[in-house]
């Protein structure tokens, strides 16, 4: 994962912190996918080979870590969505989308509901998810996406494909030589679970399409009304 922070050269103080920021950040990722929301500060800083005095000096709460990982993420999906929409073909654009997000180091989903998110955070929530549902809705203008599937299924595909048991096992074991072929192998399978969304004479898929209320409601923090609204 690249974080860019634009304008004038770093000094190497500056270029050192920037580089501490990318390993904090793309750790929690890592850590949060393996141990959830129970993931530790300590656990983070090691993983990311800082100190923990280095990690609460740019983040001085670990609420204050994943809020600023929501953000970025949130970020990375908009443009992700973007980037679909700007395709040519509705069906490359579509697949491309959920092959770029899978390629996010681990999921937020386990944090969903222990943040109190703010406005802009909810603003930057709803650009994506009408982005997202804006590359659902061509797919199926085209025909080439099967008229059953929603974008909260998309939503939900992506969550239940972006955990890797097997890529997880690997880095904890510490098997670098075996990263590419791990990540090879959950390319393969996404193909195929890919295929599974394309308009070619499925059988109906059972039951009611999930709400956006069922993707989105776990992350209101039960103390405040900051979580999404929709319905």
């Amino acid at each position: 994962m690249t974080y860019v922070t634009p304008g004038r050269p770093k000094s190497p103080r500056q270029a050192e912190a920037e580089r501490n920021d990318r390993a904090l950040l793309d750790a929690a990722r890592a850590v949060l996918a393996t141990d959830g929301a129970h993931a530790s500060v300590a656990a983070i800083a090691k993983r990311a080979g800082v100190g923990i005095g280095s990690l609460y000096r740019r983040y001085p709460t670990k609420q204050a870590l994943f809020l600023h990982l929501l953000d970025l993420t949130l970020d990375e999906y908009l443009t992700a969505a973007e980037t679909a929409l700007a395709d040519p073909d509705p069906w490359s654009g579509l697949t491309g989308y959920i092959h770029t997000v899978l390629n996010f180091s681990g999921t937020l989903a386990p944090i969903a509901g222990t943040l109190t998110l703010s406005d802009a955070i909810n603003e930057k929530s709803r650009r994506s998810d009408e982005a997202v549902a804006a590359v659902v809705a061509r797919a199926h203008e085209a025909g080439v996406l099967r008229p059953d599937a929603t974008d909260i299924d998309i939503d939900l595909l992506i969550e239940q494909l972006g955990k890797s048991p097997l890529i997880e096992q690997l880095a904890a074991q510490g098997r670098t030589d075996l990263a590419a072929a791990a990540r090879s192998a959950r390319t393969r399978v996404t193909t195929i679970a890919l295929d599974g969304l394309r308009a070619n004479g499925h059988p109906t898929l059972p039951g009611d399409p999930p709400s956006l209320a069922l993707f989105t409601e776990r992350w209101r923090h039960p103390d405040d009304d900051s979580g999404p609204q929709r319905d």
